[in-house]
């Protein structure tokens, strides 16, 4: 399918959703606790999208910068198994997890706010980002949520393509 054409016509071929962390699932900002960890929040809606497209069948897989055992814990919780932390080149990452799950870049909605995540955005079939992404982030994305990272930016893209493809249950 051609990225030229409207992201919602798009949406159908969607069966795979990869995420950032910080500035998309957060608001990018982090609590420097006394302890020496690292504390964020997460919009409960977009954890209970992410636990609806994964009982759909979808794939969701989260790439970031960061690394956090708690954040972690969190996905694995919502379901989410494929977390790659720490990673300092994203689309080389991406790549990667597609041939492993033997999915096309095609089938991917990618979701990222800043910089590092730009040729992610470019490669896949929708880029999307938060109302609050960097500049150079909405000049590139698909489709720019309404909605500011960790405030449920997620849940805004995610439920896009579950309504499309009749997996939204009311």
């Amino acid at each position: 399918m051609e990225k030229n054409t409207n992201y919602k016509t798009r949406l159908k071929s969607i069966t795979t959703f990869v995420l950032d962390v910080d500035g998309v699932l957060t608001n990018g900002k982090l609590i420097l606790e006394g302890s020496g960890e690292i504390t964020r929040t997460i919009s409960t809606r977009d954890g209970y999208i992410i636990r609806q497209a994964i009982k759909k069948g979808y794939n969701v897989s989260i790439i970031t910068l960061g690394s956090s055992k708690m954040l972690e814990k969190m996905m694995n919780y919502l379901g989410v198994s494929d977390i790659f932390s720490s990673v300092e080149n994203k689309l080389e990452i991406l790549n990667s997890y597609c041939s492993s799950k033997n999915i096309s870049l095609e089938n991917i909605l990618y979701m990222g706010d800043d910089m590092a995540d730009i040729d992610c955005i470019k490669s896949v079939s929708i880029g999307t980002c938060p109302k609050d992404a960097v500049k150079e982030i909405r000049e590139v994305a698909d489709y720019i949520s309404h909605v500011n990272g960790g405030d449920g930016c997620v849940r805004d893209v995610m439920e896009q393509v579950l309504k499309i493809n009749n997996d939204w249950s009311q």
